[in-house]
Formats: structure tokens, C-alpha cells, sequence
């Protein structure tokens, strides 16, 4: 009951977000399109910032769907495209809103989880360590997040498909590169880290 009932909310919210923007809506008009009561919406949820983030956390979060290998990345980037133009009032009303970072939290953290599998996968047999492959996935993921964002700020209208094509012509044999970059710096940063001491 409990999950239907977060649903049913989070349903309400979207619904809402075509009438107005999210820093407009109040956890009464939640409730009252919902038709329960205040105390269950609090019951869920501390506040609508915090049902924001569920609906990240829970419904996109199925956007990647196991597409976290080096021959799939791309199809789990495009699923994420595809949650956002499904959701595309829901995702331009927390965009625009006060309280943008649940969706840019949200998208870290799915960029970040595809890039690792699709980085322990080429570091296969690499000796390089966990911080630096955490490094590397870093900044990719920061330049494929502002990539994201951009294009929801400039209205979604480029095709998502065009966009990952020209994403994979630049990263072409890039993360496998990094990867040999830091291989023998790894051993080198833990010595010298070492002589530091």
C-alpha cells in the first residue's frame, strides 16, 4: 500500500506541474488531487522537495536497466534521454525550479554508476586504483551531465540519438587511454604518497 500510495502522489505532482511551476505548488494541492489527507503525504514524505528526489530515485533510476558495459553505455545514456523526454514537464518543472539539484543529483548518480561498470570493465587486468578510476569517471561524468543539462535548458530539441553518436566519435578508445595513463602513475603516487610519511 505504501508504494501505491507514493506513487499516487508523485502522480499528482506531475499532473500538477502542467499547471504550474514546481516552486508554486503546495503539499495541499498535492494532497488535494491526490484526495488523501496532509498527515499521509507527511507520513511518505518530509516535504515535496523529498518526493521530488523519490521520483529520481525510484522511477528513472530503471533508465539504466543493466546498460552499464563498455558495448552498451551508450543505449543506458539514451534510455536517460528517453526518461527525460517522457517525463519532460516534470523534468523542466524541477529544472527550472529553486531546487534544481535533485535532478542534477539524479543525473550524477546515474552517469556516475554507468561509467564505473563501463571503467572496471576496461581496467580489467589494470593495476590502477579504485581513486584514480574514480577520477577518471568524475570528469567524464561531469561533462556528460553539463552535456545534459544544456540540452534541457535549451529545450530538448536536438535529437538525443545525434547527440550520443557525436559523444561516442570523441570517446572513442578515451577511457581505455586514461586508463593506461594511470597505470603506471598509480604505482608511482602510492610510493611517492608513501615517502611522504
Amino acid at each position: 500500500m505504501s508504494q501505491t500510495t507514493k506513487r499516487a502522489l508523485a502522480y499528482s505532482l506531475k499532473k500538477l506541474l502542467k499547471e504550474k511551476p514546481l516552486d508554486k505548488i503546495t503539499v495541499t494541492d498535492i494532497t488535494e488531487d491526490c484526495e488523501v489527507n496532509r498527515q499521509t503525504f507527511y507520513y511518505h514524505f518530509k516535504d515535496i522537495y523529498d518526493l521530488v528526489e523519490w521520483i529520481y530515485t525510484v522511477e528513472a533510476t530503471k533508465a539504466l536497466d543493466g546498460n552499464k558495459t563498455a558495448t552498451t553505455w551508450q543505449q543506458g545514456f539514451f534510455q536517460i534521454f528517453e526518461y527525460i523526454l517522457e517525463n519532460k514537464t516534470f523534468v523542466r518543472g524541477t529544472y527550472h525550479s529553486v531546487n534544481k539539484e535533485h535532478l542534477e543529483t539524479y543525473l550524477y548518480n546515474e552517469t556516475f554508476n554507468l561509467l564505473i561498470g563501463v571503467l572496471d570493465e576496461f581496467a580489467e587486468g589494470m593495476s590502477v586504483r579504485e581513486e584514480d578510476k574514480a577520477f577518471i569517471v568524475n570528469f567524464y561524468k561531469y561533462a556528460f551531465v553539463g552535456l545534459m543539462l544544456d540540452w534541457i535548458g535549451k529545450g530538448m530539441k536536438e535529437e538525443p540519438k545525434d547527440i550520443l553518436d557525436r559523444l561516442s566519435i570523441l570517446l572513442q578508445g578515451d577511457f581505455k587511454n586514461a586508463l593506461e595513463k594511470f597505470k603506471g602513475k598509480s604505482y608511482a603516487l602510492n610510493k611517492m604518497n608513501h615517502e611522504k610519511k
